[in-house]
């Protein structure tokens, strides 16, 4: 059946119990039981019971202090708060089928091409021709030289700019590290959360201020429909890092060449440096940069991480890479790349030589074919939800260059809509602002489902909003 011609059953009940089994009633009950006494010359005894102090034992307590940066944090982390939600959610409704469209977590199997190889180089590590201990940290040769031929070919990044790792998120806190606590930061409002969080554990930021929702001392640079989700840099503070993610995850906005090319030109401009994560830039419809080193320049002020896991389904496998090209300078004439050398040896042992070897299948032309096949299906169900709210009077954003649909209910709070989306369909979303305050009134909608998931949510949707 074609893509657009799939349809939903229009026959349905107002009510959510279309979607969720009654909750199990528990009866309770309490028993009031009589005791008798032996009575002493006949004189009535009179029971009084008597307070009893608590008696709580006292925790042994070491000397060290806390980390008063990590006491700044909100909360718990977005994602964990999504899972705990909705595993409390599938405890009150054990019998309803819960639909997760909320965390970015990649649901279609890893193609054999790739798992092949994986699967050739654990068995022979079980020989002794074939068995290898401690890799260099910064990554098997044959990876990165591959990395970049596929990604970086003619944009002037050398195999050794390359460093693999276990994710992307990793990387990030392991830059962080490299920056110090010194360092002004700007981030895209909205943005991954991990960017901000990260930089609070750091001691880079102030306290949380509740009635803006930021913390103090970050640049947030507004991003929404009217600017097209790309920050007025005219408005923008001066920092020394700028987090930059493109296609952008939550709102899926892909920036321009001549967007991007403004933003290194604002890095020379205020001696900064860009963290740009591309993440999602295999998802690329529109001729945009895929990388950020696509544009003139940009090998002087910024550094870009990137991963297999919404490529290949390695979100549980870990591998990724990160970019840090020589001529990054900091103020002092010092190489970044040589601090971020130090903490990587420092902190890291190297991804795990059975995923290198997945991330090297990954780039063979079999592998790379598979990815975009697995991509291509994502991509279709983003059509399929974006119709679906489109076809529901909603405004709707991203979809077309990542696996993230971005969904505007005015007026209203992020979390009261995941919730009712939640209570009544069985669906789980992601609260837009858990990506900071640019997110209120935005639900992102994942596009990472098994297809008949993803239609049976669409069909709740329809019947929740029609």
């Amino acid at each position: 059946m074609p893509l657009h011609q799939y349809h939903f059953n229009a026959s349905i009940s107002s009510s959510s119990s279309t979607f969720l089994a009654p909750p199990s009633a528990f009866a309770s009950s309490s028993r009031t039981q009589n005791f008798s006494l032996p009575l002493r010359n006949s004189e009535i005894c009179r029971c009084v019971a008597t307070p009893q102090e608590a008696k709580t034992p006292t925790a042994y307590k070491t000397s060290v202090s806390r980390n008063a940066n990590i006491g700044k944090l909100q909360a718990g982390y977005l994602f964990p708060e999504v899972a705990r939600r909705r595993n409390a959610h599938k405890e009150k409704y054990p019998d309803a089928q819960v639909i997760s469209l909320g965390i970015g977590d990649t649901t279609e199997p890893i193609p054999d091409v790739i798992t092949s190889s994986m699967s050739k180089k654990c068995q022979a590590l079980s020989t002794l021709e074939g068995y290898s201990g401690y890799g260099a940290e910064q990554g098997e040769k044959s990876l990165r030289a591959a990395i970049r031929s596929t990604f970086y070919a003619d944009l002037g990044i050398n195999d050794d700019d390359i460093f693999v790792s276990d994710g992307a998120k990793c990387d990030i806190s392991r830059l962080q590290v490299v920056f110090g606590s010194d360092v002004t930061m700007a981030v895209q409002d909205p943005s991954y959360p991990a960017y901000v969080d990260s930089s609070v554990i750091m001691g880079q930021t102030g306290q949380f201020q509740k009635d803006v929702e930021k913390y103090a001392n970050i640049e947030y640079m507004n991003c929404t429909p009217v600017n097209g989700f790309f920050p007025d840099l005219s408005k923008s503070a001066r920092t020394d890092i700028i987090f930059f993610c493109s296609p952008n995850n939550p709102t899926g906005a892909a920036a321009t060449r001549e967007q991007l090319t403004r933003l290194v030109q604002f890095a020379k401009d205020n001696g900064s440096i860009i963290v740009y994560d591309s993440a999602y830039a295999m998802y690329m419809s529109d001729d945009n940069p895929r990388s950020i080193f696509e544009i003139p320049g940009a090998r002087e002020v910024a550094i870009e991480t990137s991963s297999f896991s919404k490529y290949a389904g390695f979100t549980g496998v870990r591998l990724g890479w990160t970019v840090v090209p020589k001529e990054l300078l900091f103020s002092d004439g010092f190489p970044v790349a040589r601090d971020f050398n130090r903490v990587v040896c420092t902190c890291f042992n190297g991804a795990s030589n059975i995923a290198q070897a997945g991330g090297l299948a990954c780039l063979s032309p079999e592998g790379l074919k598979a990815m975009r096949e697995v991509i291509g299906f994502y991509k279709e169900n983003t059509e399929i939800i974006v119709d679906t709210f489109n076809s529901l009077g909603f405004k709707v954003y991203g979809g077309r260059n990542a696996p993230y649909v971005w969904v505007h209910f005015p007026g209203r709070s992020s979390w009261e809509v995941f919730a009712e989306i939640l209570e009544k369909t069985h669906v789980v979303t992601t609260p837009g602002s858990g990506f900071g305050p640019g997110g209120e009134g935005f639900v992102r909608v994942s596009a990472f489902g098994h297809r008949a998931n993803v239609l049976e949510a669409c069909k709740r949707f329809r019947q929740l909003y029609k």
